[in-house]
């Protein structure tokens, strides 16, 4: 597997093709300017600031080209990043810095008040703004770099690019170590299992600090020669008069995201005739906005993944995602799949079972936690993902929820996705998620949170409704209505602040 320099690679057979338009400025440019900046930043980590092969350097940062700088300087320089969550207190962010020990940190002005917060809490070799107004300032040390002629770090395959910090929604966060053979493999193997063309366009509004804003479709969009869109963050109307603007081909979001466009009011006028299909990941997908997009003549798949195993797994045709809808695909090629149940043996075809996964798109585990890794990463490569999935006959794969979030009830498993995507079918439910809590007869019971659309039906009415489509046990003890459900940036719901919040006023 070819380590490394992606961008200066894609540069060398495409240099003059239009790599990246920036929304708030409006700037194009090619894959060889591009280039051209992240050899600048590279070269300020190796010969200004004396960074060695191997140390890491820390981002916190909205969107913006610079972020785009750091991560295809890193494999340059050989410098492995750490992309930091814009949304963590300084607290937490210091947790991170402690584990990771970068030599310093590039950050956005707009997190400058955090920053001042972090110098208090951690000790850090060179804190770099990337905006003016700071001192040391960026650009300042760009400017004086020498003439002298420049030549990158060479990579191996398992050196890492990244360390990517988990949200920490379920304990700490751990560090995933993405080595530059898994990002590099994730971008073959989605442009080739996506078949994405030169001539896409994709634009990117959610966070880049994120597995899903790097690797998504920035990796496998620079790795065939497209373009791409990049946004300072996430705003419906612009999100539409941008995809209209510059006739964006591919969309990928999650189904919070997907849900904030269809109700904005330029769902309705905007010109989609351009769009090849979008994709939704991150969590499950609620029937009713696949069929409203569906009704604007849009192809809406479903992808799958995890920072730990690549963000791209599986791949659908656009004929296929019509014919099953709810399914994320057949794996990549070369993706290697088990589907295994409490005594590790493989489960039947249509049964449900952990999902894991092996092959060169697995990372090598965590960062300082050998523990953590050895119970993810087993000694034969596969990746236990921790989702509990089925397969059909055909090999088309369902994801059936979490395994922690599995409810045992009198003896039996109770998949929860399986009776959210029952709930999200009845007309007055816009949202819905199932979590288990302790019952004195069955052991767990389910309670369903529900976010009405519209005059909330009644808990007999849902009920009801459910008992038609599912087995009695699997309807939930409970209906508990919300006007909202908590998720992460990327549209999980946080199920533990429900199960607690439930649990506490009912103490």
């Amino acid at each position: 597997m070819i380590p490394g320099d992606l961008l200066g690679e894609r540069t060398r057979l495409t240099p003059q093709k239009t790599a990246l338009v920036y929304v708030p400025t409006g700037e194009r440019l090619t894959y060889a300017e591009l280039d051209e900046r992240a050899v600048r930043l590279a070269r300020v980590w190796r010969e200004t600031l004396g960074l060695a092969k191997g140390d890491r350097f820390a981002i916190l940062a909205d969107n913006r080209i610079e972020y785009l700088d750091a991560f295809f300087a890193a494999p340059k320089a050989g410098v492995v990043l750490v992309p930091l969550g814009t949304r963590l207190t300084p607290r937490e962010l210091a947790g991170i810095l402690e584990d990771a020990r970068p030599a310093g940190l590039l950050y956005g002005a707009e997190h400058a008040e955090t920053v001042r917060a972090l110098k208090e809490l951690v000790a850090l070799d060179h804190w770099i703004s990337l905006d003016e107004g700071a001192d040391p300032y960026l650009h300042d040390l760009t400017a004086t770099l020498p003439e002298s002629p420049w030549t990158r770090e060479r990579c191996d395959p398992e050196d890492l690019w990244c360390l990517l910090y988990t949200s920490g929604t379920t304990g700490r966060p751990k560090g995933v170590m993405l080595p530059h053979r898994m990002i590099v493999w994730n971008g073959y193997n989605t442009a080739v299992g996506w078949q994405l063309r030169e001539d896409d366009v994709s634009p990117v509004f959610t966070p880049l600090y994120h597995a899903g804003g790097l690797s998504a479709f920035l990796v496998p969009i620079f790795t065939i020669g497209g373009t791409i869109v990049l946004h300072r963050g996430f705003a419906a109307a612009e999100v539409w008069r941008v995809i209209e603007q510059e006739r964006c081909t591919v969309v990928l979001g999650v189904p919070t995201i997907f849900k904030l466009l269809m109700e904005d009011p330029g769902f309705a006028s905007a010109d989609l005739s351009h769009v090849r299909w979008l994709i939704s990941g991150g969590a499950p997908l609620p029937t009713y906005i696949i069929e409203a997009y569906q009704r604007r003549g849009v192809v809406f798949k479903q992808g799958y993944g995890l920072t730990e195993v690549g963000v791209n797994c599986f791949a659908m045709t656009v004929e296929e995602s019509a014919a099953r809808p709810g399914s994320i695909g057949k794996p990549l090629m070369f993706t290697e799949t088990r589907l295994i149940g409490e005594d590790g043996e493989e489960v039947a075809t249509g049964e449900v079972g952990e999902l894991l996964l092996r092959g060169p798109h697995v990372c090598r585990g965590y960062w300082n936690n050998p523990e953590a890794t050895a119970a993810a990463l087993d000694a034969d490569g596969w990746f236990h993902t921790g989702d509990l999935a089925r397969r059909d006959a055909d090999g088309f794969h369902y994801i059936a929820g979490r395994k922690k979030d599995m409810i045992i009830s009198g003896g039996v498993n109770v998949y929860p996705a399986e009776i959210e995507g029952e709930l999200l079918l009845h007309p007055a439910v816009r949202d819905a998620a199932v979590v288990g809590v302790p019952h004195p007869t069955w052991g767990e019971a389910g309670v369903a949170f529900v976010v009405p659309g519209g005059e909330p039906p009644s808990p007999e009415d849902l009920a009801n409704f459910l008992g038609g489509r599912l087995a009695k046990y699997k309807v939930p003890r409970e209906f508990v209505f919300v006007e909202a459900l908590p998720r992460t940036p990327y549209g999980k719901v946080v199920k533990g602040e429900l199960r607690e919040g439930y649990l506490k006023d009912r103490s």
